[in-house]
């Protein structure tokens, strides 16, 4: 029986279909752990985020997307948690890991990288010689690019990008592309450096635009990397008697139930982290399983929301 259900063996077809169809009746399902350990595996694997951020709601719903797409292929997930030694990865049974935002420097990528399992990770490492066995990026360049056309539509010829260094791919290419972007239409890039990435957004966006605005910068667009970092920006402009969007124009690059909620409701790209975490399983487990590896990604797609649409919608600007 064994042959004619996992498709192995000399058995005819007609017998394996009839084998299968009576073990579905009877309910039957072969024991998970048995079929893992004739491959020589645990039948688990890992997921790395980043600890900062693990209360976002962007690392949740991709950890959520990731476990149910597991199942799917009888296997178990294992949230890794940040260590304060490395080395202790080892401690995990995992056939696989899967890295989300590589950041660069991490020890725990060079202690993964002697671990003999597969690793694929969420969005490029920037890590210079980095070559895991696969990536799934999220294709937001795209929509942050519309973003940028959209807030221009709009009348924002000052705009402000205010985030973390580029020590994660999505951030590097993110900034790059703001800065092509304004040097085409002939506009100066300000860019606001938080100090790493927040695990704070709100609060360290608002203290980055507070200051930004008590320098006497010149601004009529604010569009904030992190997630949730928009409403810290919010109640930075609040303070100041700024209204959104008349007054100032606000966005973010990383959507969110809250950008969904405030007052006034902030434009956002949906970058789908579901479907990343579901890419990121089949990815890994088409590795596991010797398939080759193809190039994946997510669309990301922007929504525009009453933060960066005026009423009396300007007319363009010289």
């Amino acid at each position: 029986m064994s042959h004619a259900l996992s498709g192995q063996g000399r058995v005819s077809e007609a017998t394996r279909t009839r084998v299968s169809q009576i073990a579905n009746a009877l309910g039957y399902m072969a024991n998970p752990a048995a079929l893992h350990l004739r491959k020589g595996r645990v039948g688990s694997i890992g997921l790395c985020l980043p600890d900062s951020n693990l209360t976002l709601p962007y690392y949740l719903d991709l950890a959520l997307g990731a476990a149910k797409q597991a199942l799917s292929h009888r296997l178990a997930l294992t949230l890794i948690p940040s260590l304060d030694k490395p080395s202790g990865i080892s401690a995990f049974g995992v056939d696989g890991i899967m890295v989300v935002d590589p950041q660069l420097g991490d020890p725990l990528l060079e202690e993964l990288g002697r671990l003999g399992v597969p690793v694929v990770t969420g969005e490029r490492d920037v890590t210079p010689g980095a070559a895991w066995a696969g990536t799934v990026e999220t294709d937001h360049l795209a929509a942050f690019v519309e973003l940028l056309d959209h807030v221009y539509a709009q009348g924002a010829r000052m705009v402000a990008l205010v985030g973390p260094p580029p020590d994660e791919a999505w951030v590097a290419d993110t900034r790059s592309a703001f800065a092509r972007w304004c040097g085409q239409r002939s506009l100066k890039p300000q860019v606001r450096e938080l100090p790493s990435f927040p695990g704070r957004p709100i609060i360290d966006v608002q203290q980055a635009v507070d200051d930004l605005l008590s320098e006497g910068s010149i601004v009529d667009c604010i569009i904030s990397v992190p997630e949730e970092g928009a409403l810290g920006a919010l109640l930075a402009a609040h303070r100041r008697g700024l209204r959104i969007p008349q007054d100032l124009l606000l966005a973010s690059c990383v959507d969110s139930r809250s950008l969904q909620t405030s007052v006034p409701t902030v434009t956002a790209i949906d970058l789908q982290p579901r479907l990343l975490g579901a890419r990121l399983v089949d990815l890994l487990a088409g590795v596991l399983n010797g398939a080759p590896t193809q190039p994946a990604s997510v669309p990301g797609h922007l929504i525009i929301r009453a933060s960066t649409m005026r009423s009396d919608r300007l007319a363009a600007k010289p």
